[in-house]
């Protein structure tokens, strides 16, 4: 089944770096679509009418920017953006979401912004955060893999190896200059399909110089099968 990956974006500029991770990961064979959380709905129809249309225009940028235009939108209601995600993943049965560091965060740093957070506290689903400033960097791709140390899920462990492999390179060490990816696990206790992470786990993410994959407890994300099915999907439908 192709993994299906959630975009948080909202057009400022540490979105354009979710949507630069997101681009990376659909290359490697995830399903990628687009949400937009608007937090109050207008009493006017007309005005809501406007609203709508503008947050519809939003995602076309954004679809647009991403190089796939017809990637899936949506549009959620919801006064929290990330209780709206979390609603939207569930519904979508989304197996990552994706979001941009927090606006301040020094290029080439991750610092998960107050929606991540929610998601990292309980979340039903894996959320990645990528590094701020990816959205400049054109030959981005995910060539090297490191997993986060500590008591790791066995789930992780395999996530990381398996997308090291997809790119031909052994695991790399977390402190290891070049890292694309940090693969981190959810805390040992977790129920499984949630997210949890240590308080070293959180130090780990906001030390790295590499976009983050956290990993709700028990679940392999494996855009490397989904990309093989999708290619079978393909042939099969051309024959």
């Amino acid at each position: 089944m192709q993994t299906h990956v959630i975009v948080s974006y909202d057009g400022t500029d540490n979105d354009h770096d979710a949507l630069a991770l997101g681009r990376i990961l659909g290359d490697a064979g995830a399903r990628v679509s687009l949400a937009y959380v608007r937090h109050t709905e207008e009493a006017d129809a007309a005005a809501e009418q406007v609203a709508q249309n503008d947050a519809d225009q939003l995602l076309e940028r954004g679809a647009q920017w991403l190089g796939h235009p017809e990637v899936g939108r949506h549009v959620v209601l919801s006064g929290s953006t990330g209780d709206g995600l979390r609603a939207l993943a569930q519904r979508e049965h989304a197996d990552l979401v994706v979001f941009g560091s927090d606006w301040h965060t020094a290029p080439g740093h991750v610092q998960p912004g107050r929606s991540a957070v929610r998601l990292m506290e309980g979340g039903p689903v894996s959320i990645a955060i990528a590094a701020a400033g990816l959205r400049e960097r054109s030959d981005a791709t995910l060539r090297t893999i490191a997993l986060a140390g500590g008591e790791v899920d066995d789930a992780a462990r395999t996530t990381a190896e398996q997308l090291a492999a997809h790119a031909g390179t052994s695991l790399a060490l977390p402190s290891q200059d070049g890292v694309d990816l940090l693969v981190v696990g959810s805390r040992p206790g977790t129920p499984a399909g949630q997210v949890s992470v240590t308080a070293a786990s959180e130090y780990v993410v906001e030390t790295t110089t590499s976009s983050v994959l956290i990993l709700a407890r028990g679940v392999v994300f494996d855009v490397a099968q989904s990309g093989a099915a999708r290619a079978q999907e393909v042939a099969h439908a051309r024959q």
